[in-house]
């Protein structure tokens, strides 16, 4: 089970972690602040991504995955969540659905146009089918936006 990052603890956590595994295994773990870092790091990566858990490559594993979520966040910074509508309209064009399809999921052929056009809010009823039957997670489809 890999280690999510996740508040302002996560340094604190990474510092732990990597304590732990340089006493443990004397493994030879650095920050990574380079792109050359990232690079040998994703090498790395790959070499020991099938490893067994609780073995010492693991455990490496984990700890390289926090360093590069944390290296990618510095870097990149956090990506916003999509636009609720823009994300149904992406999906849509994905599994090849037209408003027709999504207005059987939604269950009134005018309630699929207006919420597609922005035109009204999607209900807490619409986002779970939509959901369920898109396969896009609910938090993103309970975003705020603007309607028209």
């Amino acid at each position: 089970m890999l280690i999510k990052l996740s508040g302002s603890g996560s340094l604190e956590h990474i510092r732990n972690m990597i304590k732990l595994m340089l006493k443990r295994y004397k493994m030879e773990i650095k920050i990574i602040k380079t792109e050359k870092d990232y690079e040998e790091a994703s090498n790395r990566l790959e070499s020991i991504f099938h490893s067994e858990p609780g073995t010492k490559e693991n455990d490496e594993l984990q700890i390289l995955v926090m360093l590069m979520e944390k290296y990618e966040n510095e870097l990149l910074g956090e990506f916003p969540d999509p636009d609720p509508i823009e994300a149904i309209k992406f999906k849509m064009e994905q599994m090849n659905i037209d408003q027709k399809e999504l207005a059987k999921i939604i269950g009134l052929k005018s309630r699929a146009s207006e919420i597609l056009s922005k035109k009204r809010p999607m209900s807490i009823n619409i986002i779970r089918k939509i959901s369920k039957a898109l396969a896009i997670p609910a938090d993103i489809l309970i975003q705020p936006y603007e309607t028209i």
